[in-house]
């Protein structure tokens, strides 16, 4: 008789999730299953509601990236209400956008992702986790905690909030910068830039080179990307158009309000979420490993990849040593880690950036906005993929209808994909064990979900 392995709950991830491992009379891996938990509710439950309050709710989405779900609500309830933000508006949102992501990358490359690396694949489950690291290597910890706290309190500081945030209104934002919070978020924003070009060579030495064969093999499947570019074919997390890239490299450019024509939801009956393929490619939808169809990723990997450059100096000088090491595009699962790490300094000179520009400071951030008939799609690029929130509102300026596809939701059937090729490669005539088993989740752990 075949035999399931359930790993429940897959651990280190900002959610919950488990892990069926199917096996066959020979016990070689027949199929796999990555069960999704979570109730995609947020689109009924702002139904009814005026538009302006909903970026006060969907903050609530995810308790980890509030920030994003904040900012694509306020950009589509802009749409729907036919608003333009100032100069100095658009400059403070995606000011904390930023901010948002540099929290976020160091949270999970130490927090989550590391232990696997510094503790080892194969290390004690119970010292495999951050507080293996503290024990192991407590200066690290130290300064990795340190810095979490800096960004939180830069966001608190000047928004008023770093969880749940309200500063984003329709229009724009709630409150001016003055010049004193100027300085003191670019004191922070130089530290925290410091701060990620270490974690970056710390990365190099002990990650990325000692665990090479690792990254070349564990969860490597071939897919398409889907990120968000500027007309230059830079890098953009906050605003651009979105770029989705064919598997040998091609892509197509479209702005936010075409994504329908591209992407369509798919539902499998193993899991709650919704899985997104690209349309356009005119395959259908299929996870098989040897014969995908319609998949592509996001997240950090897939922008490195559909990015022509990057617009910050020493963003661009790692983006270019990756590139020349692994050329484009990228399949190794694993390397998400890595594009992460040059993620994270764009994410602190792109702060930089704008709090160098003296126009940032224009008390004009909110254009006036009245309630009515419209739609509007917001998009940013979460840590975790491109964050589409698509709203309708009626004459009241209410929410008629809304579809969200979140970050995580993209990588779905990639990460199904992932798991299978990492069981496949792992689990042979029955043998299995704790290590190879946390090698499964480590292929899931590269997305971020």
């Amino acid at each position: 008789m075949g035999k399931v392995l359930n790993i429940q709950p897959v651990t280190r991830i900002e959610g919950h999730a488990s892990i069926s491992i199917f096996l066959d009379d020979s016990g070689n891996v027949k199929d796999t299953r990555l069960n999704i938990l979570s109730l995609r509710g947020f689109e009924k439950f702002i139904e009814g509601r005026p538009a302006e309050e909903v970026p006060r709710i969907v903050n609530r989405i995810c308790g980890i990236c509030p920030w994003m779900h904040h900012l694509a609500a306020n950009k589509a309830v802009d749409g729907c209400f036919g608003v333009t933000p100032p100069p100095a508006g658009h400059k403070l949102r995606e000011l904390c956008q930023l901010i948002a992501h540099i929290n976020d990358k160091i949270l999970h490359f130490f927090f989550l992702a590391a232990p696997d690396f510094v503790i080892g694949p194969d290390g004690d489950y119970t010292v495999r986790n951050v507080i293996g690291i503290v024990r192991q290597a407590p200066e690290l910890a130290s300064k990795v905690v340190k810095m979490r706290q800096l960004s939180h309190l830069m966001l608190e500081r000047f928004a008023g909030k770093s969880i749940h945030p309200m500063a984003g209104v329709t229009g724009g934002f709630s409150k001016p910068m003055t010049e004193d919070e100027r300085t003191e978020l670019l004191e922070g924003a130089n530290t925290l830039l410091d701060f990620s070009l270490y974690a970056l060579d710390f990365a190099k030495e002990n990650v990325f080179s000692k665990y090479e064969d690792i990254i070349k093999n564990l969860g490597t499947i071939k897919t398409g990307f889907l990120g968000t570019v500027d007309d230059e074919g830079n890098l953009r997390l906050y605003d651009g158009h979105l770029r989705l890239m064919k598997p040998d490299g091609s892509y197509k450019d479209f702005s936010y309000e075409e994504y329908t024509d591209y992407i369509e939801e798919h539902v499998e009956p193993f899991s709650y979420a919704k899985m997104p393929y690209a349309k356009i490619w005119n395959e259908g939808f299929s996870m098989d490993i040897n014969d995908p169809k319609g998949i592509y990723r996001a997240n950090t990997l897939a922008r490195i990849n559909v990015a022509d450059k990057i617009s910050t100096p020493k963003a661009q000088e790692a983006f270019e040593e990756f590139r020349e090491k692994w050329g484009r595009p990228v399949q190794n699962t694993l390397l998400y880690h890595w594009a992460r790490l040059i993620e994270l300094v764009y994410a602190c000179e792109r702060a930089i950036e704008l709090l160098n520009d003296k126009d940032i400071t224009d008390t004009n951030v909110r254009t006036k906005a009245k309630p009515k008939a419209g739609r509007g799609i917001g998009c940013v690029e979460a840590p975790r993929g491109t964050l589409i929130h698509d709203y309708t509102t009626d004459e009241n300026g209410c929410i008629l209808k809304a579809n969200m596809i979140v970050g995580t939701t993209h990588n779905i059937a990639p990460m199904n994909m992932s798991v299978a090729q990492a069981a496949k490669s792992l689990i042979k005539e029955g043998k299995y064990n704790e290590e190879l088993l946390n090698k499964v989740e480590m292929a899931v752990r590269a997305y971020d979900p």
